[in-house]
């Protein structure tokens, strides 16, 4: 049974838990190097599991064991080696900056861990508790056995073995599980002990000392019994105090969304209750509870070390029937003994925040603070005295002492009320007449009353405020809580919805420091030009290119003497797709980039890529690369940048939504959610907490310590506080122009596994349904539509975008939504109502499209903002405040010619408004967004992802131009014409049966992929001896194609039922294949080529320099686009695989590609084959076909001498023995006849 515990690495999970528990808790209350705390775990872990691998290796040789025990020895000693080598490896890696990361990953640890300390196949049996009432089972607790067995090995026993602990029993059956199950209906403190009968002398050295055993009297020689009982006769009197002061994010026990809370303490025998709060979920009890003449048995330095837990359970009062269970926490007090001085550092103890768990669910924290204090000889005159506060009384309730509780100063909360938002119905009826009441420890404040919620949801009345108490330690601040109530007739107040903050820090308000203010004495000059940004984007680009691998990096090599027609690109032909590709790809590499940045270096500081961080290309190594090639890579990435994406603005494409790069718009208006009804107890709380929304309350709010000798500014408006400059709330048109790009990875939502999807898009009581304009069988539809929707702010606030599923048959489905506060982003600092763009144009396909130039936006915000400007002046350069901008001053228009303005400097300092100091941030620029799909019924399930963008236009102000023109890009017809000219060099795969030499019947058959059913063949070229072909043959393939995805479209059905034609996108390629043809059987296939039309290799100028390695090496050669040169002719190499799967070189084929516009076709046009108009000269072959009738001789000695040798000298031997036999059966007689006349 000892030798099995080797098997479990049970200390190393609780060692791992209990460290990490240290850091988060350094964390969150901002103590000071969590990350040295952090090392000293991985450190702990690290040790711990070479503990352990020492102890399995050195029993693992003992016999006893089953398969299964040996196998998993195995595997925990491969796991735990694993671990610890990976916890000292990140051990050096630990950062103040990666810490949180790092604890994520030591998490993955102790999940591991806990899961191979888990016994698979449990060889001892549990122990059971049972507490017992006239025979019937009431309650009982589980001990697992391996918590409770000895080994004379300390890392082998049990974690809880020979130790007094704390049990709590529970209700068995169905009953115990759920909410029922989770009040405790027993608390015990036991002492177990499980092991050998050889090592019971050990089973009492784990009790506090002080006892006498009473064992039962036994005869001599039988063996020693444990003892019936055990009698103290140490006992220590104690008195505990418990300092409740508060609670804060409690469970929701009511259906109006509130509780009634109250605590009830657990300590040793005795239990003591708090006072019930009513209706509140951040209960301020304030109470101290003491509980008297507390004994505890054992020595006082056990006791010290060890003292006895405290349970906290937290109810929920209710007038009928029992208190609710809403949550639990355990405790261990700070001990004092008699002989302990009461003062620093231990005493008075700190209030702590303890986490209040509901089942397996957390359910709030409460600060409290926990003093055992032991009564000496001269009786309670020993114990500190109880110093509550003088200025209240509150009966026998006693205050927490001032020692404990915190030291208070006077703040005043200024809260502001802006409106409310989506508020729900309540009890069947609406919501009227709303209010807010904002209360923060036991003071508040109420707002004006909202006559009409339907006709304006703001308040009229913007800012009020209170004065209150709180702790000068901000992370003992109280909650704040927020209610709605709905005034209803006779005087009735119906709560609607709540919200407690809990945490005030971020409306804090901290004056600026005097010496941050030194720039007001220092005047700053940064130069920024048009051309330094686009530099910048090179320079980002840098590391994209080299971060490649090989062959990828070997192609933008190429590209670099070959693509120099991209240098200058022609602006009519560029459009605001070309833009939105560009700024994907620079998205991608980017990515990319960060990607291979962080592989090389994992210990460099985070990167933030939407941000567009500064990524200097010698901060990362590239993989494959020396460091010393650094530079003259870099010139050549730089190079290929330049020659390949030169002068093409830029937009920025988020990842992600909008609101989570610019803090979700709250600068200074804040969306709370109010919430209503019970809590769930189900493991997904926030699904829960999306039901229980009623509503949104926006407003904000403003902390700060009151003094006398704060300073008070003469222009500021009094009745707004600290909440000036805000605009006003009331009614204003907006024009909502949404624009819609493409969806990626929707969710199916016909049985074929496709879609069929729509936009539609709701704002207010505005709904627009483009159902014409489905999509056919896409999860990837492209939309490129956009829509103006007039809008009221604040009554059409909320827009939702949605995309359905169209179906011939029934209602559509919705795929899914998303859902933009407009609101927000409207009042916004950051200005996210039209995208600040890259550059400055007045025509083309990177027009302004703001109908506020620059420099009105620069007035306009250096007004709002108090500031010093914009002064322009001398030529080139503008000056705001202390900071000083240059940048071009001249711009072009439509005609080319030049003029004169201050838009581009203006422009310059709106891309750095956040280096301007006071007022300074960050402001929207233009975007693509891409925001997550999800579905009412599907919480939490992304469905697909939109990419689109919004802008907004105030209708007082001067009306916006058209919008702009993103409708997909429709193909472009083109004809690609290819002239087979000649072959050489093709492989011969027949035997001429008269001359039997090598021959092939050369034909060449081509098409564009996708297209496969349009192949085309040429005529036969007969008996080819060489393996030269000669055709003169035209290909004609007309097709659509996209430039700006270089893909060539296809529309067709999927099959003869189906509805709609589904569109395909497929790369331009032409294949081209030499085969040898049979009479008789299946043609021979010989060789192919496979051409990208965007990018293949030049044709070589004669056969002899045509070779394999323009397949292979293609990296190395000047790679050529027919849609750049549209006429190219040359030699290209036909190759297949051999036995060796390795290509081989199979013929050579001279074409000719040749591509026109669908008008130039139609203008031209050009026969297939050697057909009318423009007809092609028949090809000169020589006429092997009768070669044995003109070369009779050669013919006749390959069929004698080469292929019927034998057979010839067979024939000519029988004739000349046949010959020989007929001269002499012609002869015979006549000899005969002589010889017998005697003649």
């Amino acid at each position: 049974m000892k030798k099995k515990l080797v098997y479990e690495p049970k200390h190393l999970p609780s060692i791992q838990e209990d460290g990490l528990n240290d850091v988060q808790e350094i964390i969150k209350t901002e103590k000071a190097y969590p990350e040295r705390r952090l090392r000293g775990v991985l450190e702990e872990l690290s040790h711990g599991c070479s503990q352990f691998l020492a102890l399995a290796n050195k029993d693992q040789n003992q016999s006893g064991r089953t398969k299964l025990d040996r196998e998993r020895l195995k595997l925990c000693m491969a796991d735990v080696e694993n671990i610890g080598q990976q916890a000292k490896a990140m051990r050096s890696q630990v950062k103040k900056s990666t810490v949180k990361d790092k604890i994520k990953l030591s998490q993955n640890f102790l999940t591991k861990l806990r899961f191979l300390a888990d016994e698979p196949q449990h060889s001892v049996p549990d122990v059971f508790i049972w507490m017992i009432s006239n025979g019937k089972r009431i309650a009982y607790a589980r001990v697992p056995s391996k918590d409770i067995l000895f080994s004379n090995t300390e890392e082998e026993t049990g974690k809880d073995c020979g130790k007094v602990k704390t049990l709590f029993l529970r209700i068995p059956g169905k009953k115990g599980f759920g909410p029922a199950g989770w009040t405790v209906q027993s608390k015990i403190e036991i002492y177990l002990w499980l092991g050998l009968t050889k090592q019971r002398k050990d089973y009492l050295n784990g009790l506090p000392n002080g006892f006498e055993e009473n064992k039962l009297s036994k005869g001599p020689g039988l063996p020693c019994s444990p003892p019936i009982s055990l009698t103290y006769m140490m006992k220590q009197i104690f008195q505990l105090r418990v300092h409740m002061y508060q609670a804060r994010s409690l469970f929701a026990a009511d259906s109006t969304g509130l509780s009634d809370p109250f605590a009830r303490v657990f300590f040793s025998t005795q239990s003591q209750v708090t006072e019930v709060l009513a209706e509140t979920l951040c209960p301020t009890w304030d109470q101290l509870l003491v509980f008297e003449n507390v004994e505890l048995f054992g020595e006082a330095t056990e006791l010290r070390d060890d003292p006895p837990i405290i349970v906290i359970e937290i109810y929920d009062q209710d007038t009928v029937g029992k208190a609710d269970f809403m949550g639990r926490t355990f405790a261990k007090p700070v001990v004092k003994m008699a002989d302990e001085h009461y003062g620093p550092p231990r005493f008075p103890p700190q209030l702590e925040y303890y986490q209040i768990y509901r089942g397996n669910c957390t359910a709030g924290e409460m600060l409290a603070a926990f003093e055992l204090l032991q009564i000496g000889p001269n009786g309670k005159a020993d114990l500190p005295p109880i110093d509550g506060p003088t200025d209240y009384d509150r009966g026998p309730i006693l205050p927490v002492p001032l020692g404990i509780r915190p030291v208070l100063s006077r703040y005043r909360i200024e809260v502001l009320f802006w409106g409310l938002r989506d508020l729900k119905r309540v009890n069947l009826a609406q919501v009227d007449r709303p209010r807010v009441d904002v209360e923060c420890a036991g003071r508040g404040v109420q707002s004006s009353l909202i006559p009409n919620y339907k006709k304006n949801p703001n308040f009229s009345t913007l800012v009020k405020s209170f004065e209150v108490d709180l702790p000068e330690n901000e992370l003992l601040h109280p909650p704040l809580n927020i209610r709605v109530v709905d005034c209803r007739a006779f005087g009735r107040y119906t709560l609607v919805g709540s919200n407690a903050v809990t945490s005030l820090r971020k409306f804090i308000y901290r004056p600026n420091d005097k010496q941050a203010n030194n720039w007001t004495t220092t005047e700053e000059i940064i130069v920024v030009s048009m051309d330094s940004d686009r530099g910048h984007k090179k320079m980002e680009t840098v590391v994209k290119l080299d971060s490649d691998d090989d062959g990828k990096g070997k192609k933008k090599k190429r590209k670099k003497g070959d693509e120099i027609e991209e240098e200058e690109l022609d602006e009519s032909m560029l459009d605001w797709w070309s833009k939105y590709f560009a700024s994907i790809e620079t998205l991608t590499e980017m990515l990319k980039a960060q990607e291979a940045a962080f592989s090389d270096s994992e210990d460099k500081d985070e990167m933030d890529i939407a941000d567009g961080g500064d990524i200097k290309p010698d901060d990362f190594p590239v993989k494959g690369t020396k460091r010393g090639k650094g530079k003259k890579d870099k010139k050549k990435s730089i190079d290929a940048f330049e020659r390949r994406k030169p002068k093409l603005d830029e937009l920025k494409v988020y990842p992600k939504e909008l609101e989570s790069e610019f803090e979700n718009f709250e600068d200074w208006l804040h969306s709370f959610n109010l919430f209503r009804g019970k809590g769930g107890d189900d493991d997904d709380q926030n699904v829960l907490d999306e039901d229980r929304i009623v509503g949104r309350f926006k407003g904000s709010m403003c902390m700060y310590k009151v003094s006398d000798d704060m300073p008070r500014d003469m222009n500021v408006d009094s009745n707004m506080g600290m909440f000036q400059n805000i605009p006003h709330n009331d009614p204003i048109n907006i024009l909502v122009r949404i624009y819609v790009i493409r969806a990626t990875d929707l969710h199916p939502a016909d049985i074929n596994g496709k879609a069929d999807p729509y936009i539609a898009i709701r704002l207010g009581k505005n709904e627009i349904k483009d159902k014409e304009n489905y999509i056919s069988k896409q999860l990837n539809p492209l939309f490129g539509k956009s829509f103006d929707v007039e809008a009221t702010f604040p009554m059409d606030s909320t827009l939702t975008v949605s995309i359905y599923d169209w179906d011939l048959v029934g209602t559509d489905d919705l795929i899914g939504e998303t859902k933009i506060d407009l609101e927000n982003r409207f009042y916004s600092k950051h200005r996210a109502t039209c995208g600040i763009t890259s550059n400055y144009a007045i025509h083309g396909y990177n027009v302004w499209r703001d109908p506020m130039k620059p420099t009105q936006i620069l007035a306009r915000m250096c007004k709002e903002g108090k500031l010093d400007g914009p002064h322009y002046g001398p030529p080139g350069r503008v000056k705001v405040e202390n900071r000083v901008f240059m940048a071009p001053t001249e711009i072009e228009d439509e005609n080319g010619l030049k003029k004169q303005t201050d838009e581009h400097l203006a422009l310059t300092v709106l891309k750095h408004w956040n280096e301007i100091p006071k007022v300074g941030c960050k402001l929207v620029p233009e975007h693509v967004e891409t925001r997550p799909l999800l579905h009412p019924d599907k919480p939490g399930i992304e469905q697909g992802r939109i990419e689109m963008w919004v802008d907004m236009f105030p209708k007082d102000m001067t009306a916006p131009g058209p919008a702009l023109d993103i409708s997909p890009r429709k193909p472009k017809k083109f004809e690609l014409r290819v002239i087979v000219w000649n072959t050489d060099e093709v492989v011969l795969e027949d035997d001429d049966i008269f001359t039997g030499e090598k021959s092939s019947d050369i034909f060449v058959r081509g098409w564009l992929k996708g297209q496969q059913e349009d192949k085309q063949d040429t005529d036969v070229h007969y008996h080819s001896i060489t393996g030269e072909g000669n055709f003169n043959w035209r290909f004609v393939y007309p097709f659509d194609y996209l430039m700006a995805e270089e893909k060539i479209v296809i529309s067709k059905k999927e099959s003869m039922f189906a509805w709609d034609e589904t569109e395909y996108k497929i790369p331009a390629r032409l294949n081209l294949q030499v085969w040898d043809a049979d009479h008789f059987s299946a043609d021979d296939f010989l060789g192919a080529i496979e051409l990208d039309l965007n990018r293949f290799p030049r044709g070589a100028k004669t056969p002899k320099q045509c070779t394999i390695e323009m397949v292979t090496n293609e990296g190395d050669l000047p790679m050529v686009s027919i849609f750049k040169q549209k006429r190219i002719k040359g030699w290209w190499p036909f190759v297949a695989r051999n036995e060796e799967d390795e290509f081989e070189l199979t013929g050579k084929v001279e074409a000719e590609l040749h591509l026109l516009t669908g008008e130039e076709a139609e203008k031209s046009p050009a026969g297939e084959g050697r057909n009318e108009p423009e007809p092609l000269e028949k090809p000169n072959r020589p006429d092997t076909s009768l070669l044995w009738f003109l070369t009779p001789f050669k013919a006749i000695k390959h069929l004698i001498c080469n292929q019927y040798k034998w057979l010839a000298i067979k024939i000519v031997t029988a004739l000349l023995l046949l010959v020989m036999l007929g001269l002499f059966l012609y002869s015979m007689p006549g000899y005969m006849v002589k010889k017998i006349l005697g003649a």
